[in-house]
C-alpha cells in the first residue's frame, strides 16, 4: 500500500512494506529527488535496517544458548507495518513483534518510523521500545537512495559528495558482506568525494570514524541537489549498485560482523543496548534544493 504526504514543498510517497520512503519530488520543480527502484539495478528505494545493520557472519548468531538467523539487513524492511497519518505532512508507521519475529529475534519490541515535512526538508525518526523483561540488543540504520543524475540529465560523474567536517575519508574494506581489516583512505579536495561509478565496485564504503554530520548531493551542472543532516550514528555506508545512476547515504547504528567475529550477540560490534520498558530515538533529514 502507498502512503503519501506532501506540504507546499515537497509530495512523498512511501511504501506500508517496511515503511519505506519511495519518492521525494519538488512540488514546484517536479524532481524526484529519490532513485527509481529500477530492478536491473537494486529494486528497493530506502529500507530500514533492523534489528541488524549488515551481514551477520554465516547469516547465524547466538544469544543465551540458541543460535538464530537473519538475512543481511534484518526483517523490518520485508514486513508490513501499520501507520497512522497524524497529519497532512507527517506519517508514522508501527511494526511490533510477533511469533514470526521471536523465532528469529528473540526480544518483545516495537519499531516506530516517523516522517514528518517541514517546508523543503523531510526528517525521518526511528523509536525502539523494548517491551521485554531483559536488555534488548538492536541495530538499525538507514539506506536512502538518491537518483544522480536528477531527471536523467547530465551524468554520474557530474555528481559528488560534499562533506561538512571531513578533509580525508577512511573506510572498511568488505569482503564476503563482512568487514574485512584492509582499510583505504581518500584525500578531499575541499572536502569533496566526486562520484564515479568504479567506487562501489568492491561493495560500500564503510565508515566508523566520520567526523561530518552533514553531506550535500550536489552536481557541477546546475544548484539543485541535497543535504543530509544525521546526529548520533556511529558507522556511516556510502554505496550503489553496480554502474547505477544513485549513491545511498546511510546512517547506521550498528555494522556488519566483522570476519573473525565469534557469532555471539552480546559481543557483536555496534550493538545498542536498551533497558526493559524504555524507548530510543535517532533521526535523520533531508533537505531538498
Amino acid at each position: 500500500m502507498i502512503v503519501a504526504i506532501k506540504n507546499d514543498h515537497l509530495a512523498v510517497e512511501f511504501s506500508t512494506k517496511g515503511a519505506e520512503l519511495q519518492r521525494v519530488v519538488g512540488i514546484d520543480s517536479g524532481l524526484n529527488y529519490m532513485w527509481n527502484g529500477d530492478a536491473n539495478f537494486w529494486a528497493k528505494f530506502s529500507p530500514v535496517l533492523f534489528p541488524i545493520v549488515g551481514a551477520l557472519k554465516n547469516d547465524s548468531y547466538h544469544y543465551q544458548g540458541e543460535t538464530y538467523h537473519l538475512p543481511r539487513h534484518g526483517f523490518a524492511r520485508d514486513m508490513e507495518f501499520s501507520h497512522e497519518v497524524t497529519s497532512s505532512s507527517a506519517v508514522t508507521f508501527n511494526l511490533s513483534y510477533s511469533e514470526e519475529t521471536i523465532a528469529k529475534y528473540p526480544f518483545k519490541f516495537e519499531l516506530k518510523i516517523s516522517y514528518h515535512l517541514q517546508g523543503a526538508s523531510l526528517k525521518c525518526t526511528y523509536e525502539v521500545i523494548n517491551l521485554d523483561t531483559k536488555n534488548m540488543l538492536f541495530s538499525i540504520g538507514g539506506h536512502p537512495a538518491f537518483a544522480a543524475p536528477l531527471n536523467h540529465e547530465g551524468v554520474y560523474t557530474d555528481y559528488y559528495l560534499q562533506f561538512n567536517n571531513d578533509d580525508v575519508i577512511t573506510y572498511h574494506h568488505i569482503v564476503d558482506n563482512l568487514i574485512a581489516d584492509e582499510v583505504s583512505s581518500i584525500s578531499l579536495t575541499e572536502k569533496i568525494l566526486p562520484l564515479k561509478h568504479e567506487l562501489f565496485y568492491g561493495d560500500a564504503l564503510v565508515f566508523k570514524n566520520l567526523k561530518s554530520n552533514q553531506i550535500r548531493l550536489l552536481n557541477t551542472k546546475n544548484y539543485k541537489g541535497l543535504n543530509f543532516h544525521f546526529e548520533g550514528f556511529p558507522y556511516f555506508g556510502i554505496w550503489a549498485a553496480i554502474d547505477a545512476d544513485f549513491v545511498c547515504l546511510e546512517p547506521w547504528c550498528g555494522v556488519a560482523d566483522g570476519i573473525h567475529h565469534n557469532g555471539n550477540l552480546e559481543e557483536k560490534e555496534g550493538m545498542e543496548k536498551l533497558e526493559p520498558q524504555k524507548s530510543w530515538q535517532r533521526s535523520w533529514e533531508i533537505c531538498c534544493f
